[in-house]
């Protein structure tokens, strides 16, 4: 599975742009191909998501690893599939998209292409609560208060990726942060002990 390419952006057309890497063409699906515009016959990097068909091998790509996040839980939803993800994100109110869900707004999330009342109504009960409204604008998954910690905002994203909620390490994030510059592997052991009182 490809993670990102990093190659020359050689082509735009309305659906896809083509990344050309080592002599190779990859047709990219994206949201809104003419936001690469400026970058054409420059060198980009891409993040990919490859979906594999029996008719079809595509590849969806993104300008950060939180708009392919994003992507990723929207393709998670009964009803909701890679195109229809798509014209969701091109929609660039990624923030406003994450309080509709949070807030069971599905008069808002019916207005994006080819989402019914039925599938509204899936995205709240899949996805509510699930990411902070910053995560899909391509910030820290916490609100760090701007600390400039790193190793403490690695271990948060490790403890998010295991399944902890971000309102849960929200209440834990500043009693670490009193207890000094640590390794994210020192943050992280603390921040179980403290989960687990």
């Amino acid at each position: 599975m490809f993670e990102y390419l990093n190659g020359k952006l050689v082509k735009i057309s309305p659906t896809n742009i083509v990344v050309d890497l080592g002599g190779v063409g990859y047709l990219v699906s994206v949201a809104n191909p003419y936001a690469w515009s400026s970058l054409l016959q420059t060198e980009v990097k891409i993040f990919v998501h490859q979906v594999i068909r029996e008719d079809a091998h595509t590849l969806y790509g993104f300008v950060n690893e939180a708009e392919k996040l994003l992507f990723l839980r929207l393709i998670s939803v009964s009803g909701i599939g890679p195109k229809s993800a798509l014209a969701i994100i091109a929609a660039s109110d990624n923030e406003g998209l994450i309080n509709a869900i949070d807030n069971s707004d599905i008069k808002y999330l019916t207005k994006f292409p080819g989402v019914g009342k039925k599938t509204a109504m899936q995205m709240v009960l899949d996805l509510a609560g699930k990411f902070e409204a910053n995560e899909a604008v391509g910030l820290s998954l916490l609100d760090n208060d701007s600390t400039g910690n790193l190793a403490l905002e690695e271990a948060m994203e490790a403890l998010q990726a295991l399944g902890y909620k971000v309102t849960e390490l929200k209440k834990i994030e500043k009693k670490l942060a009193q207890e000094g510059v640590m390794t994210s592997e020192a943050y992280i052991k603390a921040a179980l002990k403290l989960m687990m009182k």
